[in-house]
């Protein structure tokens, strides 16, 4: 009997040590005043629709045991709004969740756009629909009661952390909680997240500088800070445009951790060729005793078309790279483009971060 205890308790202990997440991550969801619009026009006098913009990349985020994305507008409520100053439909967000992401990344730029009320009516929205998120807090204690944000996954414990450069000039009115970037904020939440229990450490940022290729220095000096702290996979956006993905080996944590500089757009209306499409990353941990391996991180790239205006095509449509032939002939041009300097210009530069097969 106690033979079989034990054999019962190394099995688990195995099983325990063989226990895999496959993370999935995409960058900026935007809403310009053409993509909801156009989602109106799909759905009717009232309703957006937004039921067939990822149907060719859904198989890859639902497939994942956790996806995130950066939610870059606010769900601010009526009269909707794109650039400068984005307000969307709740629609969008509650379709992000139908097509499979378990989390959303409020700590941006635009997460102010329509002030303290917008922010604490983006988090509403949010929680009615049942939709995790971090970032943004209506107050301070709803901060320190929800952070550090903690969850299992596959029996590993993920502590997932974000951060934002700013909110474009907008200060706070009242008593919400914006996660700016602060290393000795940085620091303690990763303390704290460490403390209690989080196994792997997972930091998203919005930094950097808008339609660069490559991070400039202070972008660098906070990924070797994120790195010197212990972190596992630094996940970057902002710049709105793919930059250089990397496996960094830590030699004083001895573990490999992956860094994002920037996966560019996940969906939006911008005109830059550079802008046209984004990368999806995906990675895999697992453990080895105590000590997180990171491993097995490749990259997708894909395109946005936009509508033709014909009522064949009337939506805003994420392809992936591999499937040139659903691009019609009058974008199969831009989408070309977009790849070719993706490839040459960006991904040429990443190290051991492969494109995905």
């Amino acid at each position: 009997m106690q033979f079989l205890s034990i054999f019962l308790l190394s099995l688990v202990s195995l099983l325990q040590s063989n226990n895999e997440v496959d993370l999935t991550f995409l960058g900026d969801a935007m809403q310009h005043s053409q993509q909801f619009k156009t989602a109106l026009q799909a759905g009717g006098d009232t309703q957006y629709d937004y039921s067939s913009w990822f149907q060719h990349i859904e198989d890859d985020i639902k497939n994942a045991d956790y996806a995130v994305c950066n939610l870059e507008c606010t769900l601010g409520g009526e009269p909707y709004s794109g650039y400068p100053c984005f307000s969307a439909p709740d629609n969008y967000a509650l379709q992000l969740k139908n097509s499979g992401f378990d989390l959303l990344l409020t700590a941006n730029n635009h997460c102010l756009d329509r002030r303290d009320k917008g922010l604490v009516r983006t988090i509403a929205q949010l929680d009615s629909m049942g939709i995790p998120h971090i970032g943004t807090y209506v107050n301070a204690a709803a901060r320190k009661q929800q952070m550090p944000m903690l969850k299992d996954i596959n029996g590993i414990t993920f502590a997932f952390l974000t951060y934002t450069y700013g909110t474009n000039g907008i200060k706070i009115q009242n008593d919400v909680v914006v996660d700016y970037i602060d290393k000795n904020l940085i620091a303690a939440d990763i303390a704290q997240a460490r403390s209690k229990g989080a196994q792997v450490i997972c930091v998203s940022m919005h930094w950097g500088i808008e339609y660069k290729l490559s991070p400039g220095t202070p972008v660098r000096d906070l990924a070797d800070f994120l790195v010197e702290q212990g972190v596992d996979l630094i996940i970057g956006g902002h710049p709105h445009v793919v930059q250089p993905m990397e496996m960094r080996h830590s030699k004083a944590y001895n573990k490999d951790v992956l860094l994002v500089y920037s996966l560019g757009n996940f969906v939006s209306n911008m005109d830059q060729v550079d802008c046209r499409g984004g990368a999806m990353v995906k990675v895999k941990v697992t453990m080895d005793g105590n000590k997180p391996l990171v491993h097995d991180a490749r990259y997708k790239l894909f395109y946005v078309q936009r509508p033709s205006g014909s009522n064949s095509e009337p939506s805003f449509t994420v392809i992936p790279e591999n499937r040139r032939d659903l691009v019609r002939d009058s974008s199969k041009g831009e989408f070309d483009r977009f790849m070719q300097r993706a490839h040459d210009l960006v991904m040429k530069f990443n190290v051991n971060v492969p494109q995905e097969k």
